[in-house]
């Protein structure tokens, strides 16, 4: 069977109801690619044109976990990948070297071992990336990069066919850039425009103090914005370590 029928294969395999819907296209699709590859675990996401960074959806909440590890620290193969458009394998000893600060929270939150952050092809609105989680180093080489290119071609076909056959306007995006993880993101950004504007400092600044807190705490900045949208935590909190 060709990659791409193995790809529909999986996709059809991974159809269940809880996932209908044009929403979790990005979740079916990570899922697929999963199971296409054998690897442990997939995520795809993007950075858009104002240079946020959106998940849009992984094959697992552990895959899930690992990307928000990643934007916690600002740092990780995924982000590189998506900065050089260049493929990026990553074992264990390669992580540890490179970004030991999301290497410490990925090896203490997830089975993970090893990540290969490959760069979609540029037909998305965006800079947009898949990562293959491994829970063995050892399972690296094993990884059949033509065919998980391949894949990569497939899924930026199947999110480009479904914003071309749907209707939605440039504020709001494709259905596929509403889905739960999506969303889940947007809350960050929000709670960096209220800090901003509570402590009178710019957007870096306000993300680089949720970032400390997140860390600090062992919680991933997506957590420390539910906090404070929901009013848990003030955002003079950020500063005194409250």
């Amino acid at each position: 069977m060709t990659i791409a029928g193995q790809f529909e294969h999986a996709l059809l395999e991974v159809a269940e109801p809880d996932l209908a819907g044009p929403e979790l296209l990005p979740v079916r699709l990570a899922r697929a690619v999963a199971r296409t590859l054998s690897v442990d675990g997939a995520g795809l996401s993007l950075v858009d044109s104002a240079q946020q960074r959106i998940p849009l959806g992984a094959s697992s909440e552990m895959a899930e976990t690992a990307e928000r590890l990643q934007f916690t620290v600002g740092a990780g193969p995924c982000m590189t990948a998506q900065a050089t458009r260049q493929p990026v394998f990553a074992a264990e000893e390669d992580l540890r070297q490179r970004w030991p600060m999301f290497t410490e929270l990925l090896i203490g939150r997830t089975p993970y071992r090893a990540v290969v952050a490959l760069p979609l092809p540029p037909a998305l609105a965006g800079a947009g990336a898949i990562d293959l989680y491994f829970e063995r180093s050892a399972a690296v080489p094993d990884l059949d990069v033509f065919a998980a290119l391949a894949v990569g071609e497939l899924v930026t076909s199947a999110l480009s066919d479904a914003a071309v056959w749907s209707t939605w306007t440039p504020a709001e995006g494709p259905d596929w850039l509403r889905g739960p993880a999506p969303r889940r993101r947007a809350a960050v950004w929000e709670a960096i425009g209220r800090v901003s504007v509570d402590l009178e400092v710019g957007a870096p600044t306000a993300l680089g103090l949720m970032r400390a807190r997140a860390y600090g705490s062992g919680v991933a900045v997506d957590d420390v914005a539910e906090e404070l949208l929901a009013g848990h935590l003030q955002p003079g909190d950020l500063q005194t370590g409250a």
